[in-house]
């Protein structure tokens, strides 16, 4: 048999060998001719008997190197324990954030904020409420939501930590769930802690109740709040009683308006079913100073004003 032949039925046998440590053995450098036979017999021996295969910490320089056709793997291979035969993978310690980060990201993703009612926190809250308040059903993936199921157990902490005196609220919102709103507006106004609300760009709808809920309100000079009656879209079975319905639930709103605000129970109704603001609709729409004029906001301001009278609600509750 000639030397090629010999070679190739060696190389062939690669096939019927154990590659377990095939980590360890490098094939790019055989060799040719009899360089290759010899270079085969060494890599037939050392895959038979694996416990005489170079310690590549004994002999930096034959340590096998990454590259084509070579068996050896990535630089991050795995490690074996001589003492307990566990294979061990590299820890890399920057791969996974600390609990702390984690946390933060959570609150940011959940409530839009990295600032949960802590120990550490200030004396002032601040809250958001913007896009749509969410209820029993979930919204429009597309639209940016206020989910009450948040926001009452963030109500909660805050009235249970002591160091919270007061919480600023700043609403954008085009409305919503009218009875999770409600509940929301409920709460505000029922918290032992000084309230100051601000609305800026629009608080529309159930957004009313919840922009004169707290102590002391303020409205953008360019903001505005759409007042309109309750209403419903699509099917409708039992008109009288849907009716009847909706009534009860349009004076459930309009109490809690004109417990919390100035406006009175004409002036509001009047607003209500207002015929010129809304082409599609009943309604009014207050700008600014509109809005303080009927009585249903206290102040035309922005957060500075806000902050200066949460400021002093808090000092006079000290006293």
């Amino acid at each position: 048999m000639s030397t090629n032949e010999n070679s190739q039925n060696r190389f062939m046998n690669l096939c019927d060998w154990n590659f377990s440590d095939a980590n360890d053995v490098n094939l790019c450098n055989l060799g040719l001719g009899n360089n290759q036979n010899q270079g085969l017999d060494n890599l037939q021996s050392k895959v038979q008997n694996p416990n005489t295969i170079d310690d590549p910490k004994q002999e930096p320089d034959k340590t096998p190197k990454e590259g084509h056709g070579n068996l050896i793997g990535s630089s991050r291979k795995k490690t074996k324990n001589s003492q307990t035969n566990k294979v061990e993978m590299p820890q890399d310690n920057d791969e996974e954030p600390n609990n702390k980060e984690k946390q933060v990201i959570q609150n940011i993703k959940e409530l839009g904020t990295d600032k949960v009612p802590t120990k550490e926190d200030k004396t002032i809250q601040c809250i958001t409420i913007i896009g749509e308040i969410e209820g029993h059903f979930m919204g429009n993936p597309q639209k940016k939501a206020t989910k009450y199921e948040h926001i009452i157990p963030l109500l909660y902490s805050i009235e249970e930590d002591p160091e919270i005196k007061g919480i600023l609220i700043i609403l954008n919102t085009v409305g919503g769930d009218v009875e999770a709103g409600l509940a929301m507006a409920e709460l505000i106004n029922s918290i032992s802690k000084k309230v100051v609300t601000l609305v800026l760009g629009g608080s529309h709808s159930i957004g009313v109740p919840l922009a004169t809920a707290g102590d002391y309100s303020f409205i953008a000079p360019s903001a505005t709040m759409i007042v309109h009656p309750v209403r419903t879209n699509g099917l409708v079975i039992g008109v009288n009683e849907t009716f009847e319905y909706f009534k009860k639930m349009q004076e459930r709103i309009n109490d809690f308006i004109i417990r919390t605000s100035d406006i009175t129970d004409e002036e509001l109704t009047k607003l209500m079913h207002a015929r010129d603001d809304l082409v599609s609709d009943v309604g009014s729409v207050l700008i600014g100073k509109e809005a303080v004029d009927c009585g249903l906001i206290n102040e035309v301001g922005g957060l500075k004003e806000s902050l200066t009278k949460l400021k002093e609600l808090i000092k006079e509750d000290n006293n």
